[in-house]
């Protein structure tokens, strides 16, 4: 049987029963797509899953209606399968980065009407993609943006995000994301905190678990790289 050409599908990630719903127009229902074809995905869907869906609609647009991680998902496998192209919208169930960074609004309705235009794609060095935020907790090492100095010595959290500029990356105490001008360290300093934006992240120390779109690695890590891809996605935005 051949794929069934679709404009829309919507993926709906997890299990409805047990999120935490945003409060769309006052409900705290998962939203309703109307006669758009949708597919229920597992929790943590992998390849299999997600392939599996795109294949048999083969969508012009996908609507991702889950976590950061669900929406993270989905973009690995259309990087990986060269589907690029395939403009790819986001209604956040819970809280979101993602949603923050990226500017998104809480009406579903919005996922099938908004207008899609590039925005960069952010990859890491171990094959994953950022779409939010990643962090790494009590870090003792070295973080440089580009050619900017972040940190050098012990910080209690290294906070990295995506976003329409690039990369952004906050050495400090507090959980938000980067956000403001960017306050590199003197490269002579011996210690010191700060942050930048750019094209590429790169952290070495000691061994350090890292958290990307509230997902932790597997393993502890003694280097980690995020970078702006090549290429941009298509994200689908008020």
């Amino acid at each position: 049987m051949g794929a069934i050409d679709s404009e829309l599908l919507v993926l709906t990630c997890g299990d409805p029963t047990r999120e935490r719903w945003l409060p769309f127009h006052g409900s705290r229902r998962p939203p309703a797509f109307g006669g758009v074809p949708t597919v229920a995905l597992p929790a943590a869907a992998g390849r299999a899953d997600i392939d599996a869906a795109l294949r048999a609609h083969d969508p012009r647009r996908v609507v991702v209606h889950g976590t950061d991680a669900d929406l993270a998902a989905v973009l690995l496998r259309l990087l990986r399968t060269e589907r690029l192209d395939v403009e790819v919208a986001f209604v956040a169930a819970g809280r979101s980065a993602a949603a923050a960074v990226w500017g998104l609004g809480r009406d579903p309705s919005l996922a099938l009407t908004g207008s899609a235009s590039p925005v960069p794609l952010v990859r890491d060095d171990t094959g994953g993609v950022l779409v939010g935020r990643g962090e790494i907790r009590d870090l003792d090492g070295e973080c440089y943006c580009d050619d900017d100095l972040v940190l050098r010595g012990r910080t209690p959290r290294l906070v990295v995000a995506a976003g329409p500029d690039g990369i952004g990356v906050r050495a400090g105490r507090g959980p938000g994301l980067p956000s403001g001008p960017p306050h590199p360290v003197d490269q002579a300093a011996r210690s010191g905190r700060g942050s930048s934006r750019g094209r590429a992240v790169q952290v070495g120390g000691l061994p350090f678990t890292v958290v990307a779109d509230g997902v932790a690695h597997p393993r502890p890590l003694e280097r980690r790289t995020w970078y702006r891809h090549t290429a941009d996605w298509l994200l689908v935005r008020p």
